[in-house]
């Protein structure tokens, strides 16, 4: 893409409105914009990344054997009136009324509509388990909408739902998801440290979160340090085996939110092992059994033909909250710098000097072959000052820099910057075209 054609609104100055690194950035990369309290338009360099997240998520659930599928965001209250969520759900939830006065609401979550979902389709245990999952936005009315995508109204929420026949399958479903989350977050370069937590209004009576530490998290977090060290399972997993081990690797560890903590506990991990932190919560799974399935009245035949209510969770991850999660975890303070996993465009390109010949030739020269690689890159072909150029660059965080300028074009050379490092060389054109291309595999 060039910039001279691309949409990127930039603010050269931090919005008043933006307390932490992540909102702040957003709003001056040209991210987003905001329209109303917790709800934003996410504008093309926002959009890009928020797709490559979700795209992330998406393979992650596909491996660990999930279905993909699509609910409306638009639910019926009968729906929550079954569960007797409709009421006891509180303030949050949008409510509203058609033209035929029908009561619907603007839907927080899913769990009701897919156990109507599946009731109305699966009859026998032969069909068990299932697992189903959609990307879809959904809302929540914030009291206080603050730290713009982190605890926005409007979100982009990635929510599974498992259907097993006994609560030892179903604990295998709920392995399944807490094995990809973990492999998930590593892959959007983070270390997500699940952790033991409260059900809150979903219910049910194991639940973990997946924390990543960060200085500006919404609460306090307390584990044992060697969980966040821990390296993922890997994408090697095999879903169809036991899984058990995996999870009490991390679960026998001391890690819990503060709603959950327990200091008597935490006391008994070794001192130089205690780590008490903020944390940003960007994915929460629950298994709650019948909470769901048995008001709703989800049964299936077993193999003697009587009906068996059937057991339940649910696996969230946050995919728009999880784009402010990864700049809290990588800025400096000249902006973002991401992880090469989820950049919007692969390597910057900048040139020095715009209508000169030789610097537009071999920017040309970089440009199609870093595309044709497979790189994305982002041509700055614009006619600003170089100081211009390199600070929108450091702004919007690209893995790598290619700085084409008429001096060290003399020499044959064009300067390579790694954004994460700072580190910076000097190369020839096609020694910079092999470094980032190599870099992405």
């Amino acid at each position: 893409m060039r910039l001279s054609r691309y949409f990127l609104p930039l603010l050269k100055e931090s919005p008043a409105e933006a307390s932490i690194a992540s909102h702040n950035f957003m709003l001056r990369a040209g991210m987003v914009k905001q329209n109303t309290a917790g709800i934003y338009t996410w504008l093309p360099l926002g959009h890009k990344v928020l797709k490559k997240i979700e795209q992330i998520v998406r393979e992650e659930q596909n491996r660990a054997g999930a279905v993909e599928m699509l609910m409306p965001t638009i639910q019926p209250a009968e729906l929550w009136r079954e569960t007797g969520r409709y009421d006891a759900y509180g303030p949050e939830m949008l409510r509203i009324t058609d033209r035929h006065e029908r009561e619907m609401l603007y839907g927080p979550t899913n769990e009701d509509m897919i156990t109507d979902v599946f009731r109305s389709f699966v009859r026998s245990y032969k069909d068990l388990p299932q697992m189903l999952y959609h990307i879809q936005w959904k809302f929540r009315d914030e009291r206080r909408p603050r730290f713009g995508v982190m605890r926005g109204r409007e979100f982009l929420m990635k929510d599974t739902y498992s259907f097993d026949l006994t609560e030892d399958t179903a604990r295998q479903s709920y392995n399944k998801m807490f094995v990809a989350y973990l492999n998930t977050f590593a892959r959007l370069g983070l270390k997500a440290v699940p952790m033991r937590a409260d059900t809150g209004p979903i219910g049910g009576d194991l639940s973990h979160e997946f924390i990543i530490l960060a200085e500006t998290g919404e609460s306090e977090v307390f584990c044992h340090k060697d969980l966040v060290d821990m390296a993922a399972p890997g994408l090697d997993v095999d879903f169809g085996g036991d899984l058990q081990a995996l999870v009490d690797e991390r679960t026998a560890l001391y890690a819990s939110t503060e709603e959950m903590h327990d200091a008597d506990e935490f006391a008994k991990v070794p001192a130089d092992k205690q780590l008490s932190a903020r944390g940003i919560e960007v994915g929460h799974i629950f298994y709650f059994g019948e909470k769901y399935s048995a008001p709703m009245k989800a049964t299936v035949m077993d193999k003697d033909g009587k009906p068996v209510t059937v057991k339940m969770g649910s696996y969230g991850i946050g995919v728009s909250r999880l784009v402010g999660g990864i700049i809290e975890a990588f800025h400096d303070d000249k902006g973002i710098i991401w992880p090469k996993s989820v950049t919007p465009f692969g390597a910057g390109i900048i040139n020095l000097k715009a209508g000169d010949e030789d610097v537009d030739a071999a920017c040309e020269t970089i440009y199609s072959a870093l595309s044709k690689a497979g790189v994305d890159p982002l041509y700055d072909d614009k006619a600003d000052r170089g100081g211009v150029k390199f600070s929108r660059m450091d702004l919007i965080g690209l893995p790598y820099q290619i700085v084409v300028g008429p001096r060290g074009l003399k020499t044959g050379e064009v300067e390579v910057k790694d954004r994460a490092s700072g580190e910076r060389q000097n190369l020839t054109l096609d020694a910079a075209i092999n470094f980032v291309t190599e870099a992405y595999g």
